[in-house]
């Protein structure tokens, strides 16, 4: 917010930018202070169906166990597919940082995909997150993945290694084209380079992105040059304290988060109030998830992010080492007790087990 602006104005010009923008209302409808019932951005066309509102970048389960080799817990994740339903979900994001992909076999990834699948019975969109080190392993998990019945197929850039551009373009063009998927482009981490982020976005089978900055200028310039040339494109909000801040750009057709698994139902609400560009009331849910998020942070360990699965009903186990360590029962329990000064519409404990 600018200095000086005080919030009703703030909300004014977030309307004003979203219907410049992305055009949900009419201007005699802006002058009446209608808040008209309507739909987030969305490209035509048949890959593009379903590829909108709130999606959690789903957690990998694993059973609760301070070994270094805690097993995946496959036998919970159809319990986390129905959970996900129940409360308005429209889709799964598999594998991914959340998901702690790169700690993972590719067996482990490949059989998380098939599960997933088979719970989900198409009631969800699903994306297989498959970056890996290497490009060859990549393409590999990318075909896995499309064996397993998966809608589109996605994945950072290069780690560690090939940081060039050109090693980056060249990565990103083998796995795109590896199946016939569509493909999403995780940024997420460096700030984003319109120049380069446009030639990646041309490539032929790429077709959107999970956008994980806080940069909506630079995002913006790459927008404008795709959509010069006509390539349609489905775009993610990937920053969880910033998902509003997305939508009020018009360009962002939903979100996909970390907290979206255990705080669902306000991603929901705040995905249907942009909307209806009701702005003001979806600043009220944004606020309840900065305050989650803040009570999540100051713990520093992300096995304790994690442990707010095990609240709601759904435990997940530890992350694996080195994403987080084990935490105690004392830190849990100490967790809880912040949880439980939240009012239930931010968070309710044993959520999961209301569903039928």
């Amino acid at each position: 917010m600018a200095e000086g602006m005080n919030r009703r104005d703030f909300m004014k010009l977030a309307a004003v930018a979203s219907v410049g923008m992305g055009g949900r209302l009419s201007s005699a409808a802006v002058a009446r202070g209608d808040a008209r019932p309507a739909k987030l951005p969305f490209p035509e066309g048949k890959m593009f169906e379903g590829m909108s509102g709130a999606w959690a970048a789903m957690y990998t389960p694993f059973v609760r166990d301070a070994r270094l080799d805690a097993p995946v817990n496959y036998d919970i994740i159809p319990k986390m597919v129905e959970y996900f339903i129940a409360k308005g979900l429209a889709g799964l994001y598999l594998t991914g940082s959340t998901g702690e992909g790169f700690l993972l076999s590719h067996e482990e990834r490949a059989r998380i995909y098939k599960t997933v699948v088979g719970a989900a019975k198409g009631r969800l969109k699903l994306i297989a997150h498959i970056g890996c080190f290497s490009t060859a392993d990549a393409v590999k998990l990318a075909k896995a993945a499309a064996d397993a019945g998966v809608d589109w197929v996605s994945s950072v850039a290069p780690v560690y290694f090939g940081q060039s551009f050109k090693a980056a373009y060249d990565h990103y063009k083998i796995v795109s084209e590896a199946t016939d998927l569509p493909f999403l482009v995780y940024s997420v981490g460096a700030k984003i380079v319109p120049s380069d982020a446009f030639e990646i976005m041309k490539l032929k089978n790429v077709h959107g992105m999970k956008y994980t900055g806080r940069d909506y200028y630079d995002f913006g310039v790459m927008c404008r040059k795709l959509e010069a040339m006509g390539k349609s494109a489905v775009y993610f909000a990937g920053a969880d304290e910033q998902v509003l801040n997305g939508y009020v750009t018009g360009r962002f057709s939903g979100c996909i988060g970390t907290t979206d698994n255990m705080i669902p139902a306000l991603f929901v609400k705040i995905s249907e109030l942009a909307a209806r560009n009701d702005f003001a009331a979806a600043a009220k849910e944004q606020e309840k998830v900065c305050r989650f998020i803040e009570l999540l942070s100051t713990g520093g360990n992300s096995s304790l992010w994690k442990s707010a699965m095990r609240y709601i009903g759904l435990d997940c186990g530890y992350c694996r080492r080195p994403k987080g360590v084990p935490y105690t029962e004392a830190e849990y329990d100490a967790l809880c007790a912040k949880f439980a000064e939240l009012d239930d519409a931010v968070i309710r404990k044993d959520d999961a087990l209301l569903v039928g």
